[in-house]
């Protein structure tokens, strides 16, 4: 049964899915959508306080939710509970909120451009670039950000064919890429940023975005040339992949004077954007 991920957005705020293409529907991350409905500064304590009130109260609601894996901010996967568009329209009349309604509408909205995308692929690539603009960032930036997900997208593919696991052996790797050329880990690299959950690519800038595609397509060339066998040979092709990056970065800080990895976030940046739009 195969899955793909995406990340949505509603009134601002990300709600991770995954459709089915057996069964040909989504699954939302449910404390996603209580976090958009509520408001919650704790979206999970909410639902789990909202779960065992269902199930005292003998709905069947709760038993007939899934689990599945879902990325969350730290880049790894862990069990979520989600539930179908049908199931979260009956979740949602347990939820009072002023943002039912139209949520009930988003949701109906975006089962109806999954059909669309699945006649004509270009649609997907659109509608990413419409939600990216919605949160404020630029094209130019926006064609960075979708040309670094194909190519991530491209290297999982390769640590698949090598029989590497998602997870565990994933977030490794990507750490040893990400350590070799920006020479921080992930976590010392969001630290850098002040970021807590949210999404480091997202918060990268064009040139720390194109620096880190180096390293990534680097590392899928390297691996697909020298066919490592193993998760300890695949670790060696990261580094590889990821040196290649770090030397384009010291020949571009050493001509500039500048560092390339840089503390500078999305919001901040967004902010001086919205800063220099209105004294022009």
């Amino acid at each position: 049964m195969e899955k793909k991920d995406a990340i949505k957005i509603f009134d601002n705020k990300k709600v991770r899915t995954l459709w089915d293409e057996e069964q040909e529907k989504w699954y939302i991350s449910i404390v996603d959508v209580v976090a958009v409905l509520t408001d919650s500064p704790n979206a999970r304590k909410y639902w789990s306080v909202l779960k065992t009130r269902l199930k005292a109260e003998g709905s069947q609601l709760t038993t007939n939710c899934s689990q599945l894996k879902m990325q969350s901010a730290d880049g790894k996967f862990y069990l979520t509970d989600v539930a179908d568009t049908e199931q979260l329209f009956r979740l949602i009349q347990s939820i009072p909120s002023p943002k039912a309604e139209p949520f009930k509408l988003w949701l109906a909205k975006i089962a109806a451009e999954r059909l669309d995308e699945m006649q004509d692929p270009e649609l997907t690539i659109d509608r990413a670039m419409e939600q990216y603009l919605q949160l404020g960032y630029s094209e130019s930036w926006i064609n960075q950000r979708l040309k670094s997900i194909e190519i991530r997208k491209e290297l999982t593919d390769e640590w698949r064919k090598r029989g590497l696991k998602e997870g565990p052996q994933f977030a490794t790797l990507t750490d040893i890429i990400t350590k070799e050329w920006s020479e921080k880990t992930t976590k010392e690299y969001k630290i850098l940023k002040g970021l807590k959950k949210e999404n480091l690519r997202d918060n990268m800038t064009n040139t720390e975005l194109i620096l880190n595609m180096l390293a990534e397509a680097s590392t899928r060339d390297i691996s697909a040339a020298v066919n490592p066998e193993g998760f300890e040979e695949s670790k060696d092709v990261a580094k590889q992949g990821g040196n290649v990056a770090k030397v384009a970065r010291k020949e571009l800080e050493a001509r500039t004077g500048k560092k390339v990895v840089s503390a500078l976030n999305a919001k901040t940046a967004l902010q001086l954007k919205n800063k220099t739009n209105d004294k022009d």
